[in-house]
């Protein structure tokens, strides 16, 4: 997948899963395209787990189940993002 389509999804799934997931998050836009980017790395990788049973790190492509299972990788990122941090301050 090419740069520009991976910075779509990237906004797609980070916008998404900052709008699903309670409270605020920080960051602009570069950091919701991040979220959506890592999001889409964590969401793969679960979906290659639990259809093939091996884990791999793959990464969703730009269609409508891929930015599904990017919301919910980026769900994810943004949760054990809020552990690590709250354990910080």
């Amino acid at each position: 997948m090419n740069l520009i389509a991976w910075a779509i999804l990237g906004l797609i799934a980070g916008a998404i899963a900052k709008a699903i997931y309670p409270g605020t998050q920080g960051g602009g836009i570069l950091a919701t395209m991040a979220l959506g980017i890592v999001g889409a790395f964590i969401g793969g990788s679960l979906f290659s787990l639990l259809t093939e049973g091996t884990i791999a790190l793959t990464a969703t492509g730009l269609s409508f189940g891929g930015i599904f299972v990017a919301v919910i990788g980026a769900i994810i990122a943004i949760f054990i993002w809020g552990l690590l941090t709250r354990r910080a301050a």
